[in-house]
C-alpha cells in the first residue's frame, strides 16, 4: 500500500500515521538481500578507486571475506558492515539505504 492510497482518511495527522505504518510495513516485508549489499559495496569501492585489498585493509577484514560479501556468498554482520561503511567514508545508515534501493531495483527486474 502506498501513501497515495490512504485517501479514505480525512484528518491529515491520521493520514500521516497511516502512511508511516504502510511504509514501515513495506520495509519490514523486504528481506535482507546479500547480493544487493555486495553490489553496493562493490560499486562504492570502485567509485572510490579502491581494490578489494585496499578496502579490506581499511575495514580490518580479510580480502577473501570482502570478496565473499561482494559476491553475495556471505551475510554481513553488523560490526563488519559498520567497518566497511567507515572505510568507504559513508554513514552505515547510508549503506543500508543504498542496499534497500538496490534490493528494490533487483526485485523489479
Amino acid at each position: 500500500m502506498s501513501c497515495n492510497s490512504v485517501n479514505t482518511v480525512s484528518d491529515p495527522r491520521e493520514k500521516n500515521k497511516a502512511c508511516s505504518r504502510s511504509t514501515e510495513k513495506e520495509v519490514l516485508d523486504m528481506p535482507y538481500n546479500r547480493k544487493a549489499f555486495g553490489i553496493v559495496i562493490s560499486k562504492l569501492r570502485v567509485q572510490k578507486g579502491l581494490t578489494q585489498e585496499n578496502l579490506s585493509g581499511l575495514a580490518g577484514i580479510a580480502r577473501s571475506h570482502l570478496a565473499a560479501l561482494e559476491n553475495g556468498e556471505k551475510t554481513v554482520k553488523l560490526d563488519t558492515m559498520w567497518r566497511i561503511a567507515d572505510a568507504l567514508e559513508i554513514a552505515p545508515s547510508e549503506l543500508i539505504r543504498k542496499t534497500e534501493a538496490e534490493s528494490r531495483k533487483k526485485g523489479k527486474e
